[in-house]
């Protein structure tokens, strides 16, 4: 094992997961896909300079024959074939266990966004998922309450990183190993096989994507997989979050690309606004207002949604709507009957425009989500049969950012700052899911808050209140939003590392692509 290292502080349960034969295998993966993953990169890259130079994504001439064919993805298995309310979570041992007996039919946990990711959460991580697969994962509050799982739980679904992602504790010929490699090896190398015995899966959500090639390789990561540790080709299934408006374009082909592996696609809406804002932040065309008005019936939101379900009926796929992250409020009946009243109308939209399932991020959310599905649904596992033949796939649908009545406002600019800087502080102290006013935020929400204020300022963009949005007034606010939580009881070096970042993220001349890629050498 002298080809691969591990750079890290001990931690109890690395013992038991970075073993030598699973590292072996992590080291497989490593070396057979790395340097694809590297050239997939460079080649994103490319695209975005492209897109900087004036260029506009569009659906592929070359792929063309891949839209236009008829063709399926493989059969869903049972226990991912309800799939009407899911409910997701980092992989912390508490929410796991209460993720699990949520009446959820599916619980994703989560390494990617809703992980921060220090090596001591990323094993302890691992760990959990061990112990849920196989039944026996506890907890022991300090109180003294006892968390067990129950008879009933959620079908089980892993989010690895993204591919842009490194794991720095871990490096083949002394350079940092994909985390995407990690975090799926290491779950797949301890639980694929228990998990078929049991009458289940292998089951991942894959984020970020940018186009099918990406895909392609994931593809190839399976089969490779499922050879080495003799596991039937055709056991993991994959549902993508298309949250890029990369992929919004090769939708089709992405699901042809995992076509022996495809569950469906997920509308990860929160990232797709943040692509939007990435991709186009150099065009005065393309610049959003605050990030209360971008619901899902603007155009392009509207466009991207329906395109989604019509993609996935025509191919048998799943079509899974976007987050309900609203934390229902213990002391405040009025604020959840208002919210609430916003979780449904949401869904009721969502089914009816043919979603089969919709996210939630509380356990009390999920009756509530189920009763909006199931009074379109009743018994049916989904409706897959909603072709919507009615939906047209055009470019110009998918780039009409138009928002009607849409303004950026001071308090759009002031809540930016305070829910980036709060969500920061929490991700360096390792929470990297974190409920900010009644809603849990993870990484999405802080790209789309530091992204806007870099395009704000960039294009010299006023308020509707006629101030302009420049470095200095954005630098100002963020002292009086860090004095406000330090007044709250918020920690005050904290704050100011998150505020250091934050700053250099809104200030920076030339775009951060993620921030967790800045936040992670903070780590």
């Amino acid at each position: 094992m002298n080809e691969i290292e591990i750079r890290a502080p001990q931690v109890s349960d690395a013992v038991r997961i970075v073993t030598p034969e699973a590292l072996d295998f992590v080291q497989r993966l490593v070396r057979e896909f790395g340097p694809r993953r590297k050239a997939l990169l460079r080649h994103r890259i490319e695209v975005r300079q492209k897109i900087q130079n004036g260029a506009r994504p569009d659906f592929q001439p070359e792929t063309r024959e891949v839209r236009e064919s008829s063709w399926t993805v493989a059969a869903a298995p049972a226990d991912l074939n309800d799939r009407r309310v899911e409910i997701t979570g980092p992989v912390e041992r508490k929410m796991m266990i209460n993720a699990l007996n949520s009446g959820a039919r599916v619980f994703m946990a989560d390494f990617e966004d809703a992980l921060s990711p220090p090596w001591a959460n990323v094993i302890a991580g691992q760990a959990n998922c061990i112990e849920a697969v196989r039944h026996t994962l506890e907890y022991v509050s300090p109180e003294g309450k006892r968390y067990r799982l129950g008879e009933k739980l959620a079908t089980l679904v892993v989010r690895p990183r993204g591919w842009h992602l490194e794991e720095k504790h871990v490096l083949v010929d002394s350079e940092p190993i994909s985390a995407s490699l990690l975090d799926f090896g290491l779950y797949f190398y301890h639980n694929a096989r228990e998990l078929l015995a049991r009458g289940s899966g292998p089951y991942f959500y894959l984020p970020k994507l940018e186009n099918h090639l990406e895909a392609r390789l994931w593809n190839e990561v399976f089969k490779f997989a499922q050879d080495e540790l003799r596991i039937p080709q055709g056991s993991i299934r994959a549902t993508v979050l298309v949250e890029t408006i990369l992929a919004a374009f090769q939708m089709d082909e992405i699901l042809y690309e995992l076509r022996d592996h495809a569950a469906g696609l997920n509308a990860g809406r929160w990232d797709y606004l943040f692509s939007i804002i990435k991709n186009f932040r150099d065009d005065p065309d393309f610049i959003l207002p605050d990030r209360s008005q971008l619901t899902m019936t603007v155009p392009f939101m509207h466009a991207y949604t329906e395109l989604l379900v019509k993609t996935c009926h025509r191919r048998d796929a799943h079509a899974i709507g976007g987050m309900a992250a609203f934390i229902p409020s213990r002391r405040d009946p009025e604020v959840n009957e208002t919210a609430l009243a916003r979780v449904r109308e949401d869904k009721a939209r969502e089914v009816g425009a043919g979603y089969d399932g919709a996210w939630v991020a509380h356990p009390d959310l999920v009756p509530v989500v189920d009763e909006v599905f199931r009074a379109v649904l009743g018994n049916r596992p989904h409706q897959k049969s909603r072709q919507r033949e009615d939906v047209e796939a055009r470019a110009e649908g998918l780039l009409d950012v138009r928002v009607l009545g849409g303004r950026v406002t001071e308090a759009g600019v002031r809540g930016n700052i305070s829910v980036a800087l709060q969500y920061l502080a929490a991700w360096l102290e390792g929470s990297g899911a974190v409920a900010i006013n009644n809603l849990m935020e993870d990484a999405a929400t802080a790209e789309i808050s530091r992204s806007q204020l870099w395009q704000w300022i960039r294009h010299g963009v006023k308020t509707e209140e006629g101030k302009a949005i420049t470095l200095e007034r954005c630098r100002r606010v963020l002292s009086e939003e860090t004095e406000t939580l330090v007044g709250a009881g918020g920690d005050r070096e904290r704050l100011a590392s998150a505020g250091e970042l934050l700053d250099g993220l809104f200030s920076a001349e030339v775009f951060p692509e993620f921030l967790t890629l800045a936040a992670y050498e903070k780590l």
